[in-house]
């Protein structure tokens, strides 16, 4: 029971690392208000919970949603503890070359601008609460480039760099602010965005796992359940001495290039050594036959 007697506020908790970081600390004594645009699908987390979560509707793309949800779960409960800053989208998929400005700006708000002001309007019923946890979901798309569109992978780079001056601006009053960047995890997002029934949504992330698995050292597609195990430990006191930094949770896709970690996939160091080896071979090879001339 970590979280007996905290008050954790999760934003896009309807679904996916949401839902399962809500019923993570509800499980372990947190009152967690869960929020979300999807009205069923929060209610549904709440309803079925075996702890105490509460759904909020909150619409992260507008900053007075973020407020009214945080006020109203500070006011209902008496403060705020924990925060995930999880809600996000895939945003727009054009390159850099096409994208238009509403695209970008859209991207930007949902992904970047919501986690700033979840950060901005949780703090304040966060002062004065000893062990308060800010944790914030960026990506592996923050690392570079080939993980996602380009505008995601900028918001979610912002995220990072908000994450640690965030740290230094709230360590003052004793609040931790933490990141979190998953790898290919099995959620919704991959396929949110995209004009299909959502049977063959479902069917498509399914996929998305098993192809994910094939590309990292860790042969396993990513749950949900492995961020919100990150979430938790962050949000804990076992964390109380780490602010201002990020962990990969990622199945150690971003660790190197598939060579190092894949012994049947060949690298430019095991082509030299390749190389090398067969150098040496020719080498004896014209020994043994000089040899046999001398005779």
């Amino acid at each position: 029971m970590r979280f007996s007697g905290k008050v954790a506020v999760v934003t896009g908790a309807a679904s996916g690392i949401g839902a399962a970081s809500a019923r993570l600390l509800a499980s372990e004594g947190a009152i967690v208000f869960a929020s979300d645009i999807d009205d069923e699908g929060g209610q549904k987390l709440a309803s079925e919970s075996d702890g105490d979560i509460r759904f909020k509707h909150c619409d992260v793309s507008d900053p007075a949603s973020i407020k009214a949800l945080m006020d109203d779960a500070a006011a209902e409960a008496g403060g705020i503890d924990i925060v995930l800053n999880n809600a996000a989208a895939g945003g727009a998929r054009p390159p850099i070359d096409e994208i238009e400005p509403a695209e970008w700006d859209g991207t930007m708000d949902l992904v970047l601008r919501s986690v700033a002001f979840g950060i901005r309007y949780a703090a304040p019923h966060m002062k004065q609460r000893p062990g308060a946890s800010i944790v914030n979901i960026s990506s592996v798309a923050a690392v570079g480039p080939g993980y996602s569109p380009t505008a995601y992978a900028v918001a979610k780079a912002g995220v990072l760099h908000l994450t640690k001056c965030a740290a230094t601006d709230l360590a003052q009053f004793g609040i931790r602010v933490n990141a979190i960047q998953p790898g290919f995890i099995n959620t919704n997002i991959f396929t949110s965005s995209l004009e299909i029934p959502d049977e063959m949504k479902t069917t498509a992330n399914a996929a998305i796992a098993q192809i994910s698995s094939n590309t990292q050292p860790i042969r396993r597609g990513g749950q949900p359940q492995d961020i919100a195990e990150a979430f938790a430990y962050l949000a804990s006191d076992a964390a109380s001495f780490v602010t201002g930094t990020s962990i990969l949770v990622d199945g150690g896709l971003t660790v190197g290039p598939r060579h190092s970690w894949d012994p049947e996939e060949q690298g430019i160091l095991s082509a030299l050594e390749s190389m090398e080896e067969q150098a040496r071979a020719a080498a004896r090879t014209d020994a043994q036959t000089s040899g046999a001339n001398a005779e």
